[in-house]
């Protein structure tokens, strides 16, 4: 196919069920959300995903597959394979085509350091384009169930633990539900059902208590409010994840 012939988003899914037989257009819709392809939009509005687009998603669906990486760790690498260069570890897994992803349209001019002018006088070249932002998301009960892959009875297992629920007010899911029941599917390969969610419910609200108690102070105060509730919530976190690493190399 060539690589600059147009498809649509129902084509796009088409061509990777085979090879992805869970990937649906809820999915390949949050990816966009999530800024790891960004086709184009016809003045209809429609997407627009040419053959270069195809390679990005099926990079980030094997990736996901076969190695679990997180959304972060996917959008570094595909910011190595927009600057041409390969991701650590992963070059073999780059698609055919692919490597590295088709980057001249938003980098043409990057290929050099710098221009000249009339006068001899250099010129930086342009810097990269900034990556898209994060969109908010907004989930209907079924893109959540897609774009996860839990049953419905799972998800309504999840929903009486209080581990995932809608955003207040609403009957939509937002991104930390789909994290959790993403993570709750993945999980219940490994043989971890509710009974383990709820153990690990229950031992967050406990540090939410304490998190909650550690920032009250902090709250009081008019400015640097949301950098310290993000400060101490990464540490929080990366203190559990050593925690639990830690233990599990003993």
């Amino acid at each position: 196919m060539p690589r600059n012939q147009v498809r649509s988003i129902g084509q796009v899914l088409a061509a990777l069920k085979g090879d992805f037989p869970d990937v649906s257009i809820s999915k390949i819709r949050f990816l966009e959300t999530e800024g790891l392809v960004t086709p184009e939009r016809a003045p209809s509005g429609y997407r627009r995903y040419v053959e270069s687009d195809i390679e990005r998603l099926r990079y980030v669906l094997t990736v996901q597959r076969d190695h679990y990486l997180p959304l972060k760790v996917i959008r570094e690498h595909l910011s190595l394979i927009d600057r041409g260069e390969a991701p650590p570890g992963r070059a073999g897994l780059l698609p055919a085509g692919a490597t590295p992803v088709d980057p001249g349209a938003s980098t043409a001019s990057a290929s050099t350091e710098t221009s000249t002018g009339d006068a001899g006088a250099t010129t930086p070249a342009p810097s990269s384009p900034t990556p898209p932002s994060r969109q908010p998301l907004r989930l209907s009960r079924k893109d959540l169930l897609e774009a996860s892959g839990l049953s419905e009875s799972a998800l309504m297992e999840l929903e009486r633990n209080n581990i995932v629920t809608p955003r207040r007010g609403t009957a939509y899911y937002g991104r930390d539900a789909l994290t959790l029941a993403t993570a709750a599917k993945r999980l219940s390969d490994y043989g971890m059902d509710g009974r383990h969610l709820r153990a690990f419910k229950m031992a967050a609200d406990r540090e939410i208590g304490m998190v909650e108690q550690a920032i009250a102070p902090y709250l009081r105060r008019s400015e640097g409010r949301g950098d310290v509730v993000a400060e101490v919530l990464s540490l929080v976190i990366n203190f559990h994840a050593a925690l639990v690493r830690s233990g599990l190399e003993k």
